[in-house]
């Protein structure tokens, strides 16, 4: 099993990187965590959020699902686990940020967008149907480009969700915690900011990015 052996082998180069030496983070971290960002990630295997952001150990409290979604604020029954994620950064880790990020070439958004069916992804997916149909709708989206505008459409929709969960209002409320919306372009290997209102998108890094 040559892919289970390549990760064993990552683990030994893992080990050697970060508990070696004066490089040793887990020294600090064996007690606990305190990270400053709490990012909301796709589970595509192109786009870790901690290799792609160069973070360590103890930087991000990441929370990963298809199509890097934040669910509305449900009260009851069922298996919440976004949510609690969300619960545990803010109210216990106290992150002062919140990033949701998205990338290029979402396969959750592209079956959201296509209509395809599946037992469990089609329900999950259905947290974003408004933006679909605002993507849909807007005659200011040509065909080919309809991917990209739910890409951000759907993020913006999950910066509106988290302001529906009270104790999160109140942590911005506070001036304690800010949210933001970036979108990894894989195809050119940018990183971008998504405003909340609809406007066009600023390069933070990459090939378009303002001099600094």
């Amino acid at each position: 099993m040559p892919e289970i052996a390549q990760f064993i082998e990552g683990f030994d180069r893992f080990r050697r990187r970060y508990f070696s030496g004066e490089r040793n983070v887990y020294e600090t971290l064996r007690e606990g965590q305190s990270p400053s960002t709490l990012i909301v990630a796709c589970s595509d295997s192109r786009v870790d959020p901690a290799i792609v952001l160069d973070a360590d150990p103890g930087d991000l409290f990441t929370v990963r699902n298809v199509a890097n979604l934040v669910p509305p604020r449900e009260a009851g029954g069922g298996h919440h686990g976004v949510s609690a994620a969300l619960e545990f950064g803010v109210r216990v880790l106290r992150v002062r940020h919140i990033v949701v990020m998205g990338h290029a070439k979402c396969g959750g958004i592209r079956a959201l967008l296509e209509g395809t069916e599946g037992e469990f992804v089609t329900r999950w997916m259905s947290i974003a149907s408004e933006a679909r149909a605002e993507v849909i709708e807007s005659s200011g989206h040509d065909p080919s480009h309809r991917e990209r505008a739910l890409e951000f459409a759907a993020m913006r929709l999950s910066l509106r969700n988290l302001r529906g969960f009270p104790w999160i209002r109140e942590a911005l409320d506070q001036g304690r915690l800010d949210l933001h919306a970036w979108y990894f372009d894989l195809e050119v290997g940018e990183l971008l900011r998504v405003p909340p209102d609809g406007g066009g998108p600023e390069v933070l890094a990459g090939p378009g990015a303002a001099a600094r």
